[in-house]
């Protein structure tokens, strides 16, 4: 297929590479131009209204505010391209997903949310899980690509929005286990258990899982660069869903506690690190260093 990509990152990178190794035609637009450059089989274009036309284009921007300013506001759903369908696989607010539907709609292209489970070694790999809602014909009609960069293709409905309460939720629940390993871990350490000795036995046993076992061996090596999912990405995910849940009128507590752990955690100069480090504010707290 042929398929513009607009957003290159170290998600979209692998996405993208791995596009081309299964045999489809990938256009790739960045905002820094260098970072679409020299992936094998990967054409770097000059603009994002070059990528944006074809069998379909893909996005995957860092938040609404960056997909808004290339998509909307740099006029792509207003001009001359007419992708066959618009992948957004970023992980954005539920609200900006009901914008992006109706606006699309008034476009006439078919849009469908598709945000993505797995960290830049899982894309570069295709193994990532990906959360589809949308026209069914348009995701049918994409299955290609979606099959190409994904283990599995999780289908939510004809609602785009659906994949991105989905993704929110998801996030939540992956920073919600991360705060529960920093804190065990402070909590062992303080009587004389170390976080490593400790979380060897969870993560191979009661929680042996991928999100205990990757994120745990980070947390207690202590080793948080380089990122495979930043922090202050992880701050934004969290704020997105605690938007979601009052627009929904649910409350969300322990969200709460998570956003004021991340702003400490940035506060402490941590935001461009891993998301893993999030566990050093529980040790702060505990006064362990």
């Amino acid at each position: 297929m042929d398929v513009g990509f607009i957003g290159m990152g170290r998600m979209g990178r692998g996405m993208a590479a791995r596009l081309a190794e299964q045999g489809h035609s990938v256009r790739a637009w960045n905002r820094s131009p260098e970072a679409a450059r020299g992936l094998p089989g990967v054409t770097a274009v000059a603009s994002a209204a070059e990528a944006f036309r074809g069998d379909a284009v893909i996005t995957m921007l860092a938040d609404d505010a960056a997909l808004e300013a290339v998509l909307v506001q740099g006029g792509l759903l207003d001009g001359a391209g007419r992708p066959g369908v618009h992948l957004g696989m970023s992980t954005i607010s539920v609200a900006l997903a009901e914008r992006l539907t109706a606006i699309h709609g008034r476009a006439g292209i078919p849009y469908v949310s598709a945000p993505v489970f797995g960290r830049p070694d899982v894309a570069e790999a295709g193994k990532l899980n990906i959360v589809a809602a949308g026209p069914d014909a348009a995701i049918d009609g994409a299955a290609p690509l979606l099959d190409a960069m994904g283990a599995k293709t999780w289908r939510y409905g004809e609602e785009p929005k659906r994949a991105n309460a989905v993704k929110l939720a998801g996030n939540f629940m992956l920073i919600a286990a991360i705060e529960a390993m920093g804190e065990a871990c402070a909590f062992t350490e303080g009587h004389g258990v170390t976080g490593a000795e400790f979380l060897d036995l969870m993560t191979n046993t009661i929680f042996a899982s991928p999100v205990y076992k990757n994120y745990g061996a980070a947390i207690a090596a202590r080793r948080y660069e380089p990122p495979g999912f930043g922090l202050r990405l992880g701050a934004k995910d969290v704020r997105l869903a605690l938007q979601a849940g009052e627009a929904a009128g649910v409350p969300m507590p322990f969200a709460s506690v998570l956003r004021d752990g991340l702003i400490e955690a940035m506060s402490h100069g941590d935001g461009e690190k891993d998301l893993s480090a999030l566990a050093e504010v529980a040790r702060r707290r505990g006064g362990r260093r």
